[in-house]
């Protein structure tokens, strides 16, 4: 979440009159995360989100974020439910941009991840795989590790290189192993694609919910848990981050209470860390260098995914990541 589209009281009594919302008497931009433009909108009685749709996300694939978050909800997985306007429609035109509202998950983030609610949260991803499986829905992963090519290639290299020397290169070459030893067979359904710990909401300490879905697609089930190790599984301490086995240990733990992983999926563990790790560098890198200072967002360091992909080019095996 961020806020790159500024919206004013026109643009709210525009929204007020397009949904059945009542009045609304308060917004206020959301800073966090780096990708949409999105705001807390408020009326008497109820709170939503308002999405505005930037430029890394193609319109055609909105209608799936759309019907995925409806369906997830009818099948009682705690997410954000888009809302339909008087005409019927989930999207509208706002700023010459798509937008959408969504329900209000009350809850939060937590800033620190207990072992024990890794468990919570391994455990609730498989019930989102599970439920994900009677959804008739297909969207191509367009930020698989096997796509950045060409956004590396697009990568300011004078720029980037402040931060770690030779960082352009070590990506792309880490890029092509990747691209050799990607596994083909595994299985896959629909994942959520980006559960970070700000997209991952407790309510009273107690797990409540996943929102922000814009990078869902279908994927490797088993690529969906090498994000999350990488995203909640490590230790930071100052500008360090350490590997926690604990954490990880209880997420798949949690995980395989409501499906086992396969062998080849756990052989497999160590490269999707990898890919994982460098999409999340790539696109820090291109961000830290490219938006825009109007922007209202608390922009991403991507030394941090350095540090992590180094970690995982340490090791080899599944027991690595747990014993």
């Amino acid at each position: 979440m961020a806020v790159f589209t500024k919206i004013n009281k026109k643009d709210i009594f525009n929204i007020q009159n397009f949904f059945n919302i009542g009045k609304i008497i308060s917004y206020r931009g959301i800073k966090e995360g780096i990708e949409n433009t999105n705001y807390l909108i408020s009326t008497r009685r109820q709170k939503f989100i308002l999405t505005i749709f930037e430029k890394r996300v193609k319109k055609e694939d909105l209608p799936f974020f759309m019907k995925l978050m409806d369906k997830l909800s009818n099948l009682k997985i705690k997410c954000p439910s888009p809302l339909k306007s008087k005409k019927g429609n989930y999207l509208f035109n706002l700023k010459s941009k798509k937008a959408c509202l969504v329900s209000f998950l009350k809850g939060k983030d937590k800033k620190k991840l207990k072992k024990e609610d890794l468990f919570v949260i391994g455990k609730n991803i498989g019930k989102m795989h599970k439920a994900s499986r009677k959804i008739k829905l297909y969207r191509k992963n367009t930020f698989s590790p096997l796509k950045l090519k060409n956004l590396l290639d697009s990568i300011n290299k004078n720029k980037i290189n402040k931060i770690s020397k030779n960082l352009v290169s070590e990506m792309k070459n880490t890029f092509m192993e990747i691209k050799q030893g990607w596994p083909k067979t595994l299985p896959k359904n629909i994942i959520h694609g980006d559960l970070f710990i700000d997209n991952i909401f407790f309510h009273r300490g107690k797990f409540l919910g996943f929102i922000d879905f814009y990078f869902s697609s279908n994927d490797f089930e088993a690529y969906e848990l090498a994000t999350c190790i990488n995203a909640l599984c490590f230790n930071k301490k100052k500008k360090t981050f350490s590997y926690d086995k604990g954490k990880t240990l209880q997420l798949i733990k949690g995980y395989e209470t409501i499906r086992k992983l396969q062998k080849k999926e756990k052989d497999c563990l160590n490269i999707l860390c990898k890919g994982s790790a460098l999409r999340y560098l790539a696109t820090r890198s291109y961000d830290y260098i490219n938006t825009p200072k109007s922007a209202i967002i608390k922009k991403k360091d991507p030394r941090e995914y350095i540090q992590k992909l180094a970690f995982h080019k340490k090791i080899n095996s599944f027991s690595s990541y747990i014993k």
